[in-house]
């Protein structure tokens, strides 16, 4: 990406901010190896990708509150390769969506939804869950990590194969102040990763995969800066997944 140009005017900033990461792709992202990110999903709409996804569980996929625009919400699985004209998608239908009650949109927080899938799936027949950061505590900055997606690279909009790329997670006051010099005071239960002195990082379309640390699921794509994922200095923000664990296992336990 290129470096920002200077501060983007208060009005530009929020109309451009909050839609940043919708549906999103990887930016200096590298194709994901075979069968290494088998609990990625493509959460789709009216059968065209909108945003990133994870298994958690045999019925639910974890992605962002945002995501849930009007239409036959799908989920595909199984696969690095969304390609329409891919043999054999595994396409699933969302049979109920769980948006945490206090959800706004993404600027105030709690950016984060449950998908219930309408079929139970077996771990291993191509897909797999991952597990989620049970642990309320800070990661250390500069923790490395992976995010992945089939949203917009800096070359073309929308990609059929998956892509993924390495970040640093970013001390929590640093990201709060590189912020609030872009006049946004960050949500609580937000963690910060990629997108401040580098080049990698999430775009449209990534909006709702997971950041992965050590094999965890540690946060949900949130919001970049601007919707031509022009990285500034500041960092991207991810959905703390810790914070909501009590929520997520709740929901599970209902069973819609």
């Amino acid at each position: 990406m290129s470096a920002a140009h200077g501060l983007l005017l208060s009005v530009t900033l929020m109309s451009l901010l909050f839609t940043g990461t919708f549906g999103a792709d990887i930016i200096n992202g590298k194709k994901a190896k075979k069968n290494s990110m088998l609990y990625m999903a493509s959460v789709q709409i009216d059968g065209k990708h909108r945003c990133g996804g994870f298994l958690i569980h045999p019925s639910y996929v974890l992605t962002a509150a945002h995501c849930d625009k009007s239409g036959n919400m799908t989920v595909i699985l199984g696969t690095h390769n969304i390609s329409p004209k891919g043999a054999n998608l595994k396409r699933y239908t969302v049979q109920n969506k769980h948006k945490r009650p206090s959800f706004k949109d993404a600027k105030t927080g709690n950016d984060i939804m449950l998908l219930k899938l309408s079929k139970k799936l077996n771990n291993g027949k191509g897909v797999k869950t991952i597990k989620i950061s049970s642990k309320d505590k800070p990661l250390k900055p500069k923790t490395k990590c992976k995010v992945a997606g089939w949203g917009q690279t800096e070359q073309e909009n929308m990609v059929n194969v998956l892509l993924a790329t390495d970040v640093l997670t970013i001390n929590s006051s640093i990201c709060q102040t590189m912020w609030k010099e872009v006049r946004v005071k960050l949500p609580n239960n937000v963690l910060c990763a990629g997108g401040f002195e580098t080049k990698s990082g999430a775009c449209q379309g990534d909006s709702g995969g997971p950041l992965v640390c050590s094999g965890t699921a540690v946060g949900i794509v949130s919001f970049n800066l601007s919707q031509n994922c022009d990285y500034p200095n500041v960092p991207n923000v991810y959905t703390e997944i810790s914070k909501y664990r009590a929520w997520i296992e709740e929901v599970i336990r209902g069973g819609a």
